[in-house]
């Protein structure tokens, strides 16, 4: 599996072609049709360092390719779950032994969904920490600095009422679509006795909200809609839904369109390899759209859930 996981691994990045590249530049080119009829591999389990005993899921990728932060609350955090890191010092390397991000991203009420900034400057997350305005909130922290010992986070900035309410927000996703000169934040609000559902919110290069967030209809079902991922050029979303249709449990649904101003298409399931009757839930994709990485607690794993990967190939021109 190990062999096999560092292939699967090399492909993260298409357009990467030495280690460390400037996540502000990293090069990519895409299509609308760039995978059509694409399938995807067979899920890998990111191993043992990676996975723990304890719940391992939530995760987030730098866009460069060589930090992965997720959610674990493996022993080690500051209470409930935190935000763990791990990098690698290439695409194709193996990731090394994560580190819990600490004080001040992390506190003792719990933390997840972390998503970062296309340059890397920000991290969105969401807290159940005191003082905001829901159970659930969503933050954003800007690196102060990056170092041998790692990087130095600010205090994080409650987003405010534009996207924050009294009820719970949560499963963030950074996105900036087709190169738009605003970010959008996706995420899910639950008010009280209400579904889960999906709404965005447009930012500023500083990651403040433009005015306040917006359902999205078309992403919406009467059931648990919880979190996306997005393909860079905004043609392809993925959504982690229990909606009728799957195979019992959260499963990865995928969504299309043809401009990045049009409405999203009807919802298709993916099937298998990627879903099965467990949960699969929380995709993150590469900016690429070639490599996605989620959560499940599907059979091979080493905790309550883990964090696997599956990759596809773009469809010949």
């Amino acid at each position: 599996m190990i062999t096999t996981q560092r292939m699967l691994l090399g492909v993260w990045l298409l357009g990467v072609a030495a280690c460390g590249a400037d996540p502000r530049h990293v090069p990519f080119a895409l299509q609308a049709d760039r995978f059509d009829n694409a399938a995807w591999s067979e899920p890998v389990n990111l191993g043992p360092l990676i996975n723990s005993s304890a719940l391992d899921g939530n995760a987030g990728v730098s866009p460069d390719g060589l930090s992965l932060y997720f959610v674990s609350a493996r022993p080690g955090g500051l209470g409930g779950n935190d935000i763990w890191v791990s990098h690698r010092s290439c695409v194709p390397c193996d990731w090394e032994t994560p580190a819990n991000l600490g004080a001040p991203i992390n506190s003792d009420a719990g933390e997840g969904a972390p998503t970062l900034s296309d340059d890397g400057r920000m991290l969105f997350f969401f807290s159940l920490r005191s003082g905001g305005f829901g159970s659930a909130d969503i933050y954003v922290s800007t690196r102060v600095s990056t170092g041998a010992d790692g990087d130095t986070w600010g205090d994080p900035v409650n987003l405010g009422p534009d996207v924050n309410t009294a009820g719970t927000e949560n499963g963030a996703y950074y996105v900036r679509e087709g190169g738009e000169p605003d970010a959008v934040l996706y995420f899910n609000r639950s008010p009280t006795n209400v579904n889960v559902e999906m709404y965005r919110v447009s930012l500023t290069n500083e990651g403040e909200p433009v005015g306040p967030a917006v359902i999205v209809p078309e992403l919406n079902s009467p059931v648990a809609d919880q979190k996306i991922a997005m393909r860079a050029d905004g043609h392809e979303l993925l959504l982690s839904t229990n909606r009728d249709g799957g195979f019992g449990n959260f499963d990865i649904w995928s969504f299309t369109r043809q401009g990045i101003h049009d409405p999203w298409s009807g919802p298709v399931h993916l099937d298998a390899p990627l879903n099965t009757p467990d949960i699969e839930s929380q995709p993150s994709l590469s900016r690429d759209g070639g490599t996605l990485i989620f959560t499940s607690n599907r059979a091979g794993g080493y905790g309550a859930q883990d964090l696997w990967m599956s990759t596809r190939r773009p469809s010949p021109q």
